[in-house]
C-alpha cells in the first residue's frame, strides 16, 4: 500500500511496519508487561456510545478551537514521543512541519533526536516541550531556561516516571539507542547521556527520580513563566493536586500503556479528571491522549471534558509510512473524520460539543 492510499490511521501503521527497523517498531509499539493496558486503551473508546442530535443544520460546522489562547484548526495536537529519527530521517522537523501546515500545536519530547531550536523553527504553529524532572536538578532547570530562550511556549511535566516502566519487547530484543542517533536535548558536560544502556532504563535512568513530589512542580513553576502542565495523570485527586502547585492544566495520560500495567483506560477516567479540573480552575486546561485512533474518537474526548487529545504512535506511523507528508495524513485524517462525525451527531462546533457533554456521549449500558 502506499501513502495516497491510506484512508484510516491503521493503513498508515501497516506501510510504517514495513519501513520502520524491526527493534526500533518494536520500541514504538510496545506496552508494558502484558500489554493490557495498552489494549484496554483503544477499547474504552468504543465503549462510549453517541447519541446524535438529529434535524440539526450542520450545512456550516468548524473544527477550530484555541489552547492557550493560540488558535488551532481541531481540539488535536501531537504527543511527545521520542527519537523520531527511528521512524523517519528528517524525525522531528518532518513532525513540526507537519503540524505547523495543519495549524496544530507539537508537543516535542525531551528524548527528541533533534535540537529543540531547529524544532522551533521549523514550525510557526504552537510549540510545547515535555520534560522529566530528573535527578540533576540543575540539568533540568538549565533545560528549562535553553527552552524558554528558543520560543517553546509551555512545559509538559511527566508525572508518571518516578521509574522505568518494563517493556519486555525491549529486554527481548537488547534495545538501545541506535548508532548515529542522540539524544541531543540531554547531553551533559559530564556523566552519562543517553546514548549507552540496554533498554530505556539502562540508557536514561538519570533523566527521573523516585523522589519526585508535588514541591519539585512547584520550584518549577516559580523558574519560568511559562504555562506548566502535569502529564500521567489519572485520578481527580491529582488533578487538583497539580493545579494547586502552580500548573496551568492537566494532561490524562496512561504513557502509551508503557509504564504501569493496569492503569485505566484514560477514556475511563477522563470524565472524572475533567470535573475535578474545572472545579478547582475554571481556565484549566485538560488534554487526554491514550488509544485515540479516530476522528470519532476525538468527538468522545471533547464531549467528556477534554480541550484537546494528543496522538502519539499515529504520529510515528505518519512518519515511517512518509515522513512529513506521512504526518500530514495522519492529522488530515483525523481531522476530516472529527468533522464528518460532528456532522451526523448534529453538532457544529468544538464550543457546541463541549456544551452538549455527556447528554451526548454515553457510557453504553453494561449488557449492552
Amino acid at each position: 500500500m502506499q501513502l495516497q492510499h491510506a484512508i484510516n490511521l491503521a493503513d498508515l501503521a501497516a506501510i510504517a511496519s514495513t519501513t520502520i527497523e524491526p527493534t526500533a517498531w518494536d520500541y514504538y509499539r510496545s506496552g508494558a508487561w502484558d500489554e493490557t493496558t495498552l489494549a484496554r486503551s483503544e477499547a474504552a473508546w468504543r465503549e462510549l456510545e453517541i447519541h446524535a442530535r438529529a434535524m440539526v443544520d450542520v450545512s456550516t460546522r468548524s473544527t477550530a478551537t484555541t489552547l492557550l489562547g493560540r488558535a488551532i484548526s481541531a481540539p488535536l495536537l501531537a504527543a511527545p514521543t521520542a527519537m523520531q529519527k527511528m521512524a523517519h530521517a528528517d524525525g522531528e522537523v518532518a513532525t513540526a512541519r507537519a503540524c505547523s501546515a495543519a495549524g496544530l500545536p507539537m508537543c516535542l519530547s525531551s528524548l527528541s533526536t533533534t535540537a529543540l531550536e531547529e524544532v522551533r523553527a521549523a514550525t510557526t504553529a504552537p510549540l510545547w516541550m515535555q520534560i522529566y524532572i530528573s535527578q540533576d536538578r540543575g540539568f533540568t532547570k538549565s533545560l528549562v531556561e535553553r527552552a524558554d530562550l528558543a520560543g517553546i511556549e509551555a512545559f509538559v511535566v511527566t508525572a508518571d516516571t518516578p521509574v522505568w516502566g518494563i517493556r519486555e519487547r525491549d529486554m527481548r530484543n537488547g534495545f538501545r539507542v541506535p548508532d548515529g542517533l542522540r539524544i541531543v536535548n540531554l547531553e551533559r558536560d559530564a556523566g552519562p547521556t543517553g546514548h549507552s544502556g540496554v533498554g530505556i532504563g539502562g540508557a536514561l535512568s538519570w533523566t527521573i527520580d523516585a523522589s519526585l513530589s508535588w514541591k519539585d512542580l512547584e520550584a518549577l513553576a516559580t523558574a519560568t513563566k511559562r504555562p506548566i502542565l502535569v502529564k500521567g495523570l489519572c485520578r481527580p485527586d491529582d488533578c487538583r493536586a497539580a493545579l494547586n502547585s502552580g500548573a496551568r492544566g492537566v494532561w490524562i495520560s496512561n504513557h502509551g500503556g508503557r509504564q504501569l500495567d493496569g492503569a485505566p483506560a484514560t477514556a475511563d477516567v477522563l470524565a472524572a479528571c475533567a470535573a475535578a479540573t474545572r472545579s478547582t480552575k475554571t481556565d484549566a486546561l485538560c488534554i487526554v491522549d491514550g488509544g485515540i485512533r479516530r476522528g470519532i474518537d476525538i468527538l468522545r474526548a471533547v464531549a467528556l471534558g477534554a480541550d484537546a487529545v494528543a496522538v502519539g504512535r499515529p504520529i510515528l506511523w505518519g512518519l515511517g509510512a512518509g515522513g512529513e507528508r506521512g504526518v500530514q495524513r495522519a492529522l488530515s485524517i483525523l481531522r476530516d473524520e472529527l468533522d464528518l462525525a460532528m456532522a451526523l451527531a448534529g453538532v457544529r462546533s468544538a464550543e457546541e460539543l463541549r456544551t452538549l457533554g455527556c447528554d451526548l456521549v454515553r457510557r453504553r449500558p453494561s449488557g449492552g
